[in-house]
């Protein structure tokens, strides 16, 4: 018998959010310059955000994303907790997103997926695309939180 989890619109604290990273493949997707001070603004201003948690109230999912609910849906992060891969999650954390969003019909949806994560996206009928512009001139020192 699966454990019960429960997926939410709710919005994190920073803090939240990086414990979080610490337990998935997303620690490693943000540069370290200003990481704190970006992860408070990320958290507070995506137009969508979904929080997935366990009967503890351990947040075991997330997904923020941006969107003007009519066209599109930019996911800016969808991350699950090591220990609740392969559970639906992820995916359960996707289809109420475009629900929010403005219903799978009517919203395209773009995001960048780390190299790991290219075979979920595939399995949700996701296809890597060379039709997005991008402007990219951030300062960008890898690192992983820990």
């Amino acid at each position: 018998m699966s454990e019960r989890i429960d997926i939410k619109e709710e919005r994190l604290t920073a803090e939240e959010y990086a414990a979080f990273l610490k337990r998935t493949d997303l620690g490693s997707q943000y540069p370290k310059e200003r990481f704190f001070a970006r992860i408070e603004k990320l958290v507070k201003n995506a137009s969508i955000s979904l929080v997935a948690r366990n009967g503890a109230e351990t947040v075991v999912g997330v997904l923020f994303g941006l969107t003007d609910f009519a066209y599109w849906l930019f996911l800016t992060d969808l991350g699950v907790d090591r220990a609740y891969e392969r559970q639906g999650i992820g995916k359960r954390l996707m289809h109420t997103a475009l629900e929010i969003a403005g219903g799978e019909k009517d919203i395209a949806v773009y995001l960048v997926a780390n190299e790991k994560a290219i075979p979920f996206y595939e399995k949700l009928g996701m296809e890597q695309s060379n039709e997005v512009m991008q402007y990219n001139h951030i300062d960008w020192t890898d690192f992983v939180v820990e």
